[in-house]
């Protein structure tokens, strides 16, 4: 027998939902989609919770396929214009919060097309703020310091963020609910391979690891494969350049044991000294293996530098996410000023 007819209703002009019978599976693969990466990635769907990210999907222009929501009054709360294309399906609130991965549910979830970041329509504000600063991720797999770090970036102004193959997937549930909107407010290319980065960065880049080496340090005590996030180190000379020998510097890349690389010289600085020369990366490394010899052959081949976050003796390398926000809110803290300088040398030039 035909499936029966599905009764709609009226949401407002215009705007029409459904409701979901009892025993309606559809919510349950959307959460499936939503948890799996090789299902979002076959799918080409990307899962949304919560008012703020569906709408903030929303007005950067991303596609919305279909809307599970338990009130009427939700619909009433994102921009109309952008629902009306999708499946809107009311189901209980009960059958959210059995699926949901937030600790209180708001009664939303959205299944959206997979946002492409050069189709997007960043915020206004957003673009207006953007700085000549790039941030590269490499190897952040802990979902909660990826989201962490791209609300930081977006904070931060970063003009792009990259994502080399080793990061998690940045359509992770948990790293969505980290990002806070991050992914809607600037431009995110993930999974990219390190021959393919340099492609992606602007004309006369200098790209810039943080790291976790003392620059005092003698590069035997010195392990590019440890650090979490890679950017803190006891107090050593800032200025003292940082010499790895090939058998000194092990990079345990997988877990298969660690493989003899040949990593190359680079200077090495404290955070807070200059080095924002116009544009600039910086190079966050990952929890467990820290920094890849192609951040730091990267950095070498633009004349990059190591910058190092001085932390007490002792005291383990800082958490990833928390190196990038103080590294990168340091790097706006120097090109703002830099062009407040610029800024006042047009205003009153020198005469000689």
């Amino acid at each position: 027998p035909p499936p029966p007819a599905v009764e709609r209703s009226s949401a407002g002009p215009g705007l029409w939902y459904e409701k979901a019978a009892p025993g309606d599976r559809r919510l349950g693969k959307v959460v499936t989609i939503a948890k799996s990466k090789k299902f979002r990635d076959h799918h080409g769907k990307v899962v949304l919770e919560g008012h703020r990210l569906i709408k903030d999907a929303l007005e950067a222009g991303a596609v919305l396929q279909s809307l599970f929501f338990s009130t009427v009054g939700h619909l009433k709360e994102l921009p109309e214009a952008k629902l009306k294309r999708a499946n809107l399906v009311k189901v209980k609130f009960e059958d959210i919060k059995s699926w949901s991965d937030l600790v209180t549910p708001q009664g939303l979830i959205g299944i959206f097309s997979k946002p492409d970041h050069a189709k997007m329509s960043y915020p206004a504000a957003q673009l207006t703020s953007s700085l000549p600063l790039l941030l590269i991720c490499d190897n952040i797999r802990d979902p909660g310091n990826l989201g962490t770090i791209l609300r930081s970036a977006a904070g931060a102004g970063c003009e792009k963020v990259l994502l080399t193959k080793g990061c998690v997937d940045p359509w992770e549930p948990k790293v969505l609910r980290a990002g806070m909107g991050a992914h809607f407010r600037l431009p995110i290319v993930a999974n990219l391979d390190w021959e393919s980065v340099p492609s992606n960065l602007p004309a006369g880049v200098q790209v810039c690891v943080a790291d976790n080496k003392d620059p005092g340090a003698q590069a035997e005590t010195a392990s590019v494969s440890r650090g979490a996030g890679g950017a803190a180190s006891a107090p050593g000379n800032p200025k003292a350049p940082v010499k790895s020998k090939p058998k000194a510097a092990p990079e345990r890349e997988d877990e298969e044991g660690a493989v003899g690389v040949c990593v190359p010289e680079l200077a090495a600085q404290c955070y807070y000294e200059n080095w924002t020369q116009t544009p600039v990366a910086v190079v966050i490394g990952g929890e467990t293996h820290g920094l890849s010899p192609d951040a730091l052959h990267l950095a070498a081949s633009t004349g990059g530098k190591r910058l190092v976050i001085p932390v007490v003796s002792g005291v383990d390398s800082l958490n990833s996410a928390i190196a990038a926000g103080i590294v990168l809110f340091e790097g706006k803290r120097q090109l703002l000023r830099r062009h407040e300088q610029e800024d006042e040398r047009q205003k009153f030039p020198i005469v000689g």
